[in-house]
């Protein structure tokens, strides 16, 4: 079995490295954790994670000019039948209180997780003066993955400049529940529909780029971005047969490029 170590910041930033690298999509490889990594104390004594990535067997090698991988879909598909979910709300006593339904075996990690990342974001919120939030999180089967959906008012607060608050609590929340876990949890936290509304905002933009971009035969420098944000304007402009584009700079000023491809790129 080939595979390759990936070091970064956090298990998930080495994650998206990996599939940058192996140019497949996160559904394609598999992954062990050699190293979660810590931040130290005041940024001292920083500790980066380390894992060992490979692709699935049945998996077909992506275009090698992919500089990303593709954006997966998030809150498309469908539950599977007896799929682990785990509901938290706030109870009439300001309590947490969960509904988890799915296999015995291994159910009370996974219910340990749901209430561990519901209990956190619960007093959070109180702490932030979203009393009134109410918060939903599902895991998957394989326990790899959880989804968290915040609902209540003014959300628009929570979210942030371009989803920047929104970020960080998905961070703080994933830290804390893969403190609890033995294998890596992949956190996604949404709150009404926002990451759905930028991924279209997104598109549309790059979209937008690569035509001024061919009318212009100038190249476009877009905005600072995360890399998930990075993936879609790589992704939505892969195809284009005039356009390419790439990451440019250092984290967090680590910004696409959009560029005229060449000539002789172009006609192929």
């Amino acid at each position: 079995m080939d595979y390759i170590e990936v070091s970064a910041k956090t298990v998930e930033d080495a994650l998206e490295d990996a599939q940058v690298k192996l140019g497949v999509t996160s559904d394609q490889i598999e992954y062990e954790v050699l190293e979660k990594g810590s931040t130290g104390f005041l940024g001292i004594g920083n500790k980066p994670a380390l894992i060992r990535v490979w692709k699935k067997e049945m998996v077909e090698d992506a275009p090698e000019n992919a500089e990303e991988a593709e954006v997966p879909e998030t809150d498309t598909e469908e539950p599977l039948e007896e799929e682990m979910q785990g509901s938290v709300s706030g109870g009439e006593e300001g309590e947490v209180t969960e509904e988890v339904t799915g296999p015995d075996a291994e159910e009370k990690s996974r219910e340990d997780l749901v209430a561990c990342a519901g209990n956190f974001l619960k007093e959070v919120l109180a702490n932030m003066g979203f009393d009134d939030a109410q918060i939903r999180i599902e895991m998957e089967e394989d326990g790899k993955s959880m989804d968290v959906e915040i609902s209540g008012s003014n959300m628009g607060i929570l979210i942030g400049k371009r989803g920047q608050t929104l970020d960080s609590l998905q961070y703080l929340v994933s830290l804390v529940v893969n403190r609890h876990s033995d294998s890596y949890v992949r956190v996604k936290l949404d709150t009404e529909e926002y990451r759905a509304r930028r991924k279209e905002t997104l598109e549309n933009l790059a979209r937008n780029i690569a035509y001024k971009v061919k009318k212009t035969r100038r190249p476009v420098s877009l905005e600072p971005m995360n890399p998930y944000e990075r993936r879609i304007i790589h992704f939505a402009l892969q195809n284009d047969p005039y356009v390419t584009t790439y990451s440019e700079g250092e984290e967090p000023y680590r910004h696409v490029i959009v560029t005229l491809k060449d000539e002789d790129d172009s006609e192929e």
